[in-house]
């Protein structure tokens, strides 16, 4: 168990997610996959549909390889637009930014 605690890392998402973004936000991800991730989205002011994409395909990722991907902390911004473009992130959320 303390393995796998060490193996937790975390990623702090820039304030504006759009498609200049998108593929440092797919590198950043590839470079932590292998790890429990800890995701910070309490920055994020704006969310572009493609940034979505590679956050929910990160998801699937993290989920086939049988480690955690978990959204610690989400501004509004964060999850009003993810709830507006239909991405439902819920099951990704840390039981204590859960409503």
């Amino acid at each position: 168990m303390a393995s796998r605690k060490a193996a937790q890392k975390s990623l702090s998402l820039a304030p504006v997610l759009d498609l200049n973004e998108a593929t440092a936000l797919r590198d950043k991800l590839m470079a932590l996959k292998g790890s429990d991730l800890t995701i910070d989205a309490s920055a994020v002011e704006r969310v572009g549909t493609l940034c979505a994409q590679v956050l929910m395909a990160g998801a699937k990722t993290w989920e086939a390889d049988k480690r955690n991907y978990t959204f610690a902390k989400a501004s509004e911004p964060f999850l009003k637009t993810m709830q507006l473009i239909g991405v439902d992130i819920e099951h990704l959320l840390a039981k204590e930014t859960q409503q």
